[in-house]
């Protein structure tokens, strides 16, 4: 069974792949951030990957979102996501996905090395493993939040937008044209419900409501 690891922390990513191989399984890369994970995936064709959910360089959401990409790449790529929260817009996508072969579980309630490895090779195998706590906050009833309108991609054009970048920079740091960009902003502002008369300030407001739901 061949791995991909993608974990920046170079401790843990090393005891990872030592416990791994050590079980028999062949890792046969380790990535540090996104784009290195994402070309091991396209070079190396693991059965399954085993990725960290923040990643260089901002260290949110970028290894979940790469994961995604790799499933949509590969779609017969097993993941197992490691992490120390719940990221629940992109974890829903994840595990919304009926081919299966998808896990995610809390680092911090990793208690065990064989149920790591049980974990790794029941995702390998087509099936699905998730942590307890996972399931319970995605199951929870949430409050009404307009940011749960937008689509996973428009949440990342949302938020490169709260950053300070331009629909040129969004461009490149999404790998799409600016005229994409325009098109995700111009949905986000009509899911946000603001008014189209008020074209100069519907970019403040839109980052507003982002940040406001981050606080």
């Amino acid at each position: 069974m061949r791995v991909v690891i993608a974990e920046d922390n170079v401790l843990l990513a090393e005891g990872l792949e030592l416990i791994l191989t050590t079980r028999g399984l062949e890792v046969v890369a380790v990535a540090g951030d996104a784009p290195a994970f994402l070309d091991a995936v396209d070079g190396h064709r693991p059965d399954v990957a085993v990725v960290d959910v923040r990643l260089p360089p901002d260290f949110r959401d970028e290894g979940i979102r790469a994961a995604l990409e790799a499933r949509a790449r590969h779609p017969q790529l097993a993941v197992l996501v490691l992490s120390q929260y719940v990221e629940q817009e992109y974890a829903r996508e994840l595990i919304a996905d009926e081919r299966g072969a998808v896990g995610y579980l809390l680092k911090d309630r990793v208690s065990r090395v064989s149920a790591f490895v049980d974990a790794v090779t029941t995702v390998a195998e087509g099936g699905t493993v998730m942590d307890e706590e996972v399931v319970r906050q995605l199951l929870a009833p949430r409050p009404h939040d307009p940011l749960d309108r937008l689509t996973p991609r428009e949440l990342e054009v949302l938020a490169l937008m709260a950053s300070g970048q331009g629909n040129g920079q969004i461009g490149e740091r999404l790998y799409v044209t600016e005229n994409a960009v325009h098109k995700h902003i111009g949905s986000i502002f009509t899911k946000l419900g603001l008014d189209p008369t008020e074209s100069r300030h519907r970019r403040v407001l839109a980052v507003l409501t982002y940040l406001d739901r981050r606080r």
